[in-house]
């Protein structure tokens, strides 16, 4: 079959657009291990911006996984039985909770840092915590998690299926571990992608929360580009793709797969 202008038209615009796109990340990547980023590679390869990076940040890259990690963890925990309840429950009820569950989608990263502030900045422990971001970061992945699962739940007919196990003598905690959650776990699998990726990488929350010991790595990578050489900060991308990358891929292939 003899393809037109217009597909080699198309085709050649994609690839500009992906070259566009990727040769930025190809150039900071490199001058994350050349000697003299100004030099170019003529100047020879060195791993002492890595070296330096993780001396000077390793604690920000650590705490990011911690982070991310509760947080899905939270997540799965809320956001599941949460979706389970409105779509059961259905009605404008059900609806007027979903969105305002939704609501810190549309709500700016800094003005829900500044609620937080505001409400909970006088609990000094509290504040100074880790655990202080994590709150920032499940109110704004939650809805994520919610919705994957929902979309999920509204396509296939679960109430029949739980009601087939009801009539076989299935307790309502064995329907929904065996009927409930095998079902749906498509959804979790893509709110649990979006709800990682989106907390390891979320910065206008997190840079409003943060203090001087609880920087996360896009706040650790932004400081980077702001104090140090130009080669530390690329380094630090270098390191961000090498810990990013890989699981992007593995939880996509665990989704496809399922």
């Amino acid at each position: 079959m003899r393809r037109g202008k217009l597909f080699h038209l198309q085709l050649a615009f994609t690839l500009a657009v992906c070259t566009f796109l990727i040769v930025p990340v190809i150039l900071s990547v490199l001058a994350g291990v050349t000697v003299n980023y100004f030099q170019g590679l003529s100047s020879g390869l060195t791993l002492r911006w890595l070296g330096e990076v993780w001396a000077l940040y390793s604690e920000t890259i650590f705490l990011s996984l911690l982070i991310a990690v509760v947080c899905l963890a939270v997540n799965l925990m809320i956001g599941v039985p949460a979706a389970y309840v409105l779509a059961r429950k259905g009605g404008r009820l059900a609806r007027a909770l979903e969105e305002i569950i939704v609501l810190p989608i549309a709500i700016p990263g800094l003005a829900i840092a500044l609620a937080l502030i505001v409400t909970y900045g006088g609990f000094r422990d509290f504040r100074t915590g880790w655990s202080f971001i994590l709150v920032g970061h499940v109110l704004y992945t939650l809805p994520f998690m919610v919705r994957s699962v929902l979309a999920v739940l509204h396509s296939v007919n679960f109430r029949e299926l739980e009601e087939s196990a009801a009539s076989l003598g299935a307790s309502f905690v064995q329907r929904f571990r065996d009927v409930i959650l095998p079902n749906v776990k498509p959804g979790i699998l893509a709110g649990s992608l979006m709800t990682f990726t989106l907390s390891i990488g979320e910065f206008n929350l997190t840079w409003m929360l943060h203090t001087p010991v609880t920087k996360t790595l896009p706040v650790g990578l932004a400081d980077s580009y702001a104090s140090m050489r130009l080669e530390v900060a690329s380094a630090y991308t270098l390191i961000f793709f090498v810990m990013i990358v890989p699981l992007l891929i593995a939880m996509q292939a665990m989704s496809r797969r399922r």
